[in-house]
C-alpha cells in the first residue's frame, strides 16, 4: 500500500516536472495564451514551450489542415491546446480568434504576434506597390490591430504579456529583403509606443527580433554565396534553433519578466546589429 502511495506520488512529480517534455519550469500556469502563425516554425515552437510550462495555448494558421496537424503533435504530449483558422490580415478571422479563445479558456494573458510574410524577396526598389501593401499589411497593420482588438481581454489579466516577433533584419538591412526589413524596422517602433501607452495599466510589450533561424522562411537566407557571406557575419559560426525564440517569449510572457517593457531581445548569434 505503502510502495502504491509513492509510486502515485512520484508519477504526479514527473508530470509536474514538464509533461514528459523535458521543460521542469512551470512559469505560465492557469495563463492562457494565443500564439498566431503558430502551426510551424518559430510560431510553433514558442506555442509548444508555453504550453509546455503549463499555458493553455490557442494556436491558429490560414490552413486547416496546418492547424489539425499541430494539434494532434501538442495534444500528443498531453499539452493544453485549442486550435483555429486565422488570416491575421482578416478582421474577421482576428476577431473569431479572440472568441473562441475566450470561449475555450475564459480568458487571455499573453498575445505573441509570430504571423509575417515575404513572399518575393526583392531589392527595395523593385517592391511593387502590390507586394509592398501586402508585406505591411501582415507585417504591421494586422499586428497592431490584433493587438487593439486584444486589449479589452488583456485589461483583466492580473500579468498581461504582448510580444512581438521582429527580425535582425530591423537593425541590419539586407539589400535582398527590401520593403521586409523596413517593416520589422516598424515593429520595434511599435513596441515602444505600445510599451509607453500600455504601462499604467499593467500591460507588458516586449519584441523578440530573431537572426537567421533553421527554418522553411530564412532558407532563401541558408544558400549559395548568400550564405556564406551572412554565416561569415555571425560570431557564434552557426544557425539558430526555433527552441532558441521560444525559451525567450516563455521567459518574456512570465512573470520572471514582470519589469521589463518596451524592450526587443535580439537573438542572432552575435550578429552585429547596435551599440
Amino acid at each position: 500500500m505503502l510502495r502504491s502511495s509513492l509510486n502515485r506520488t512520484f508519477q504526479q512529480i514527473n508530470r509536474n516536472l514538464g509533461n514528459n517534455t523535458g521543460i521542469k519550469c512551470k512559469r505560465l500556469e492557469e495563463k492562457v495564451a494565443i500564439v498566431t502563425a503558430s502551426t510551424s516554425g518559430i510560431g510553433f515552437a514558442i506555442a509548444k514551450r508555453l504550453a509546455e510550462e503549463g499555458a493553455k495555448v490557442v494556436i491558429s494558421s490560414r490552413k486547416e489542415s496546418n492547424v489539425q496537424q499541430a494539434l494532434k503533435q501538442l495534444k500528443s504530449k498531453d499539452l493544453n491546446v485549442y486550435g483555429t483558422i486565422c488570416h491575421v490580415g482578416k478582421n474577421e478571422d482576428r476577431k473569431s480568434l479572440l472568441e473562441k479563445t475566450i470561449q475555450e479558456f475564459g480568458s487571455l494573458d499573453i498575445l505573441i504576434l509570430s504571423a509575417g510574410t515575404n513572399p518575393n524577396p526583392c531589392t527595395l526598389f523593385d517592391t511593387s506597390e502590390l507586394l509592398w501593401d501586402k508585406i505591411f499589411d501582415i507585417n504591421l497593420k494586422s499586428t497592431f490591430l490584433l493587438m487593439k482588438d486584444s486589449l479589452p481581454f488583456l485589461r483583466k489579466s492580473k500579468s498581461a504579456s504582448i510580444i512581438l516577433l521582429s527580425s535582425i533584419a530591423a537593425y541590419s538591412p539586407l539589400e535582398l529583403l527590401g520593403a521586409y526589413a523596413i517593416s520589422k524596422t516598424a515593429l520595434l517602433g511599435l513596441t515602444q509606443m505600445a510599451s509607453v501607452t500600455l504601462a499604467s495599466e499593467g500591460i507588458r510589450v516586449n519584441c523578440i527580433a530573431p537572426g537567421i533561424i533553421n527554418t522553411k522562411f530564412s532558407q532563401i537566407l541558408r544558400e549559395g554565396e548568400l550564405q556564406k557571406i551572412l554565416f561569415s557575419k555571425i560570431p557564434m559560426q552557426k544557425y539558430g534553433s526555433v527552441n532558441d525564440v521560444a525559451g525567450i517569449a516563455a521567459f518574456l510572457a512570465s512573470d520572471d519578466a514582470l519589469y521589463i517593457t518596451g524592450e526587443t531581445i535580439i537573438a542572432a548569434g552575435g550578429l552585429a546589429c547596435r551599440l
